[in-house]
Formats: C-alpha cells, sequence, structure tokens
C-alpha cells in the first residue's frame, strides 16, 4: 500500500506546474541541468540555469514556443510514490536537488510522457490548466541564464 502523501511546498500549482515543463524543455534544447535555483510566485517566477553560452533571442523565442507547444497538449499531471530503487530505474531522473533526508519513498511527478521529477510542490491535473507561458525577462552572466516568467490566460 503506498502512502498518502501531502504536497509540503505551498506553490501556485499552475506555475509550478509550468516550471517542470520549462526545465524539461531547457534540457531537451540545450542539454542542460534542470533549474538549480528557482523563484516560483503566482504572478511571477525565475528559474537560473547555467550554460557555457547565452542563448539567442531566436532560440529564447523558440523557448517559448516550445514551452507552450507542449502545455497545450493537455497532458496528465499524476504522481507515484516510489522507492529510491524504482525511482532509478525512471529515465532521465535528477536527484542532484534532493536533499540528503527524503528518504526511501519518493513522490516523483510526471507531466505525461514529457517529464519526470521528484517534487514535493502542488501541481495541476491536466497541462490545460497552466495557461500561456510568457517569458517576461532574460539576462545571461557568467554562465548563469536567469529567466523571469509568467502565466497569461
Amino acid at each position: 500500500m503506498q502512502p498518502v502523501f501531502t504536497p509540503k511546498k505551498d506553490y501556485c500549482a499552475p506555475m509550478h506546474t509550468t516550471e517542470h515543463v520549462l526545465n524539461q524543455t531547457m534540457v531537451r534544447m540545450f542539454g542542460c541541468a534542470r533549474s538549480k535555483n528557482a523563484h516560483i510566485e503566482k504572478n511571477k517566477s525565475k528559474c537560473d540555469f547555467f550554460l557555457t553560452k547565452a542563448p539567442t533571442k531566436e532560440q529564447m523565442q523558440e523557448l517559448q514556443e516550445k514551452v507552450n507547444e507542449v502545455l497545450s497538449k493537455h497532458l496528465p499531471v499524476t504522481e507515484r510514490v516510489l522507492s529510491r530503487a524504482e525511482a532509478q530505474q525512471v529515465q532521465g531522473l535528477d536527484f542532484s536537488k534532493l536533499p540528503a533526508e527524503a528518504g526511501d519513498e519518493l513522490r516523483i511527478v510526471f507531466v505525461g510522457d514529457y517529464d519526470a521529477c521528484p517534487c514535493i510542490g502542488a501541481h495541476v491535473e491536466n497541462t490545460k490548466e497552466t495557461g500561456h507561458f510568457v517569458i517576461s525577462s532574460w539576462d545571461y552572466e557568467n554562465g548563469r541564464l536567469r529567466i523571469r516568467f509568467k502565466l497569461e490566460k
């Protein structure tokens, strides 16, 4: 029997789900790691990624388009509680932000077949609930790309 899991972070569910899609899109487009620093709020959010060179304006436009393309697919957002051993069998999982005290049972959040990530945040049930992803601004300094974004209905 799987334990009942209540998300521990009080994130805005649509924005937090969008962060998952943004992270996976960055991994796919730029071959970078998921965001190491994120601030997720209802009205605006930001994520930091580490890249060897600054993206072009065209790449940032493409990023925005790809995130919206994924969100528009109305993907189900589900969760499963897995043992560490089971979770390590899920392709592409990044355990780098997992705290040492996380224990043996991990909550893995799936955005359709697009993304899977250990997570304690709140999420929507389907990407159709997120809204339209807009990159408000971005900057690149010393290898860090900071993306500020919001959701519009």
